[in-house]
């Protein structure tokens, strides 16, 4: 079974997602509306947490990294 996430800009599979390609420390939040444009969320329901953790590890897994070099 594959699990559905809400992958919209903002959100907590997109921003787990992005601190892992930007090689950000690992922090769970997510923002209310757009990135940046709206609230930023750090007290995470437990399905917003395994979204943030689930696209941390698909960009893990998948070894997609910016390049600073």
């Amino acid at each position: 079974m594959t699990e559905q996430y809400d992958r919209r800009h903002g959100g907590a599979f997109d921003r787990g997602k992005a601190d892992s390609y930007y090689k950000r420390p690992y922090k769970p939040h997510k923002y209310v509306a757009g990135t940046g444009t709206s609230e930023r969320v750090e007290s995470l329901s437990a399905s917003d947490l395994a979204a943030y953790e689930a696209g941390w590890n698909y960009n893990e897994q998948n070894g997609d990294f910016k390049d600073y070099g």
